[in-house]
């Protein structure tokens, strides 16, 4: 029962999940990511999704505020190394790098706006989260933490 529970509880938030940016929500397709962090706590973040070559050149350029539990997620083919920079990018950022699996490899934490700098993985990874600064800190995000989502949950609208 509390499995049933949970699930509908996912797909009723990927159905409802609201994010603000206007030039980012027509650019990109929006989803929902829960993260298990270290400390045994889930956290839920709506996330812009970064699947073609064209929307993860952008990124999260020129974005001035984004909310507190919105993010962007590169979703990439296959596992390789990924590297990102802060090129036009206005806020500072948390990157996650994660496996295929959703494990956590590394966090570059509090990534340096407009930066040329590449901040790269550890090892070949499939997916790539970017969150505000601090994010990963206060929340316990890191190598023991799994990121969850359902691609078959997007939302192109």
């Amino acid at each position: 029962m509390k499995r049933w529970f949970l699930g509908s509880a996912l797909v009723l938030m990927a159905a409802t999940a609201a994010i603000g940016d206007e030039s980012l929500d027509a650019a990109f397709a929006k989803d929902v990511l829960i993260i298990e962090a270290s400390k045994f706590a889930c956290y839920r973040f709506d996330v812009y999704l970064a699947v073609n070559n064209e929307q993860q050149r952008r990124g999260l350029m020129y974005v001035r505020d984004l909310p507190q539990t919105t993010g962007m997620l590169f979703v990439y083919g296959v596992e390789a190394f990924h590297s990102m920079w802060m090129k036009n990018t206005f806020l500072p950022l948390d990157m996650v790098f994660a496996r295929s699996d959703g494990t956590v490899s590394s966090v570059a934490r509090d990534t340096e706006p407009q930066s040329l700098r590449s901040v790269a993985s550890i090892e070949p990874v499939s997916f790539v989260l970017e969150l505000n600064a601090g994010t990963t800190e206060r929340l316990s995000i890191d190598e023991n933490s799994r990121l969850f989502w359902d691609p078959g949950h997007g939302n192109d609208e």
